[in-house]
């Protein structure tokens, strides 16, 4: 049974009850380039506590460096070091889980941040933002060369998804052998300032459709993002909790890890999910209306 937050003393207590807190990004901190009315303050409050603040996103359309540009941009105070993204969790699972070899290069279905935290790790990259790849003029066969030096497929966001860059990964995951198939996230939409678009696990899906096999998934809920942030930063997982607004990814990110967690209802998650007779079986311990709401525990007035 979740609990739902709704006086200052609720607030006040769980600021005191956990030392590091995990925020997902898009619906909880911002929508698009807009921040969330209260997001500011809270963090604020956060510090001022001497709280571990840490962000993880699945959003592998940005590098930790692209995302520290947009915080500041938004006036939110953050490190690049307190910023993991599912874009750094791949290219960390490729570099030591894998082991890829640096003689072996991927090929990306996505965009310039994910290719920057690849090259970060001194993975080589085809595909992603490469104009020749970024085109809708009409492929064949007959113009492509296989590249047997590629050992795997990455696919994140990409607003510039085309036949293409569908057409070649498939080449690579049906002839290079033992070619691996991974993708950022399945989330299967994202909430931008003006509303719902498809999201990464939507890019995935021709993929996985042709060649009739899931990919590796590094993103949340994935406990490969929580390995790079275990490698990282030292924190009591029964004094951590996480705080999203998506049940299938963030919550259950941190319910895999141990950690509390609470639901927000400003992103994906609406109220049917959690109480209607269709609700999710994916319970968080608490739920509150927005991240602002913690601000009564600043003034009990608001």
């Amino acid at each position: 049974m979740s609990v739902r937050l709704s006086t200052p003393q609720d607030y006040s207590r769980l600021v005191d009850k956990y030392d590091t807190w995990m925020f997902d990004c898009d619906g909880v901190l911002w929508h698009g380039d807009r921040i969330i009315d209260g997001v500011v303050e809270v963090l604020d409050l956060l510090r001022s506590k001497k709280k571990k603040v840490l962000f993880v996103t699945n959003n592998a359309t940005k590098s930790r460096k692209n995302y520290k540009g947009k915080f500041d941009k938004l006036g939110v105070q953050a490190h690049v070091d307190e910023i993991y993204g599912s874009a750094y969790a791949t290219a960390v699972y490729l570099s030591s889980v894998i082991k890829l070899p640096k003689t072996n290069k991927v090929y990306v279905i996505g965009m310039a941040g994910l290719e920057e935290e690849l090259q970060g790790e001194g993975i080589t990259v085809l595909g992603g933002s490469d104009p020749a790849d970024c085109t809708l003029e009409p492929f064949t066969l007959a113009n492509f060369t296989l590249d047997p030096a590629v050992a795997a497929v990455v696919c994140g966001l990409d607003t510039q998804m085309n036949y293409t860059k569908i057409s070649k990964a498939f080449q690579y995951l049906t002839r290079n052998s033992d070619c691996h198939f991974i993708a950022t996230n399945e989330d299967s939409t994202y909430p931008s300032a003006e509303g719902l678009l498809p999201g990464a696990g939507s890019i995935s899906a021709p993929l996985r459709y042709a060649l009739g096999r899931d990919p590796i998934c590094t993103g949340k809920p994935s406990s490969t993002m929580l390995d790079c942030i275990n490698a990282k930063v030292h924190y009591n997982p029964e004094r951590t909790i996480m705080v999203g607004d998506r049940l299938n990814t963030d919550i259950l990110f941190g319910q895999n890890g141990g950690l509390a967690t609470l639901l927000v209802l400003t992103g994906i998650a609406v109220e049917s999910d959690i109480t209607g007779p269709n609700a999710s079986p994916i319970v968080p311990n608490f739920i509150t209306s927005s991240i602002a709401d913690f601000r009564a525990a600043i003034d009990p007035q608001q």
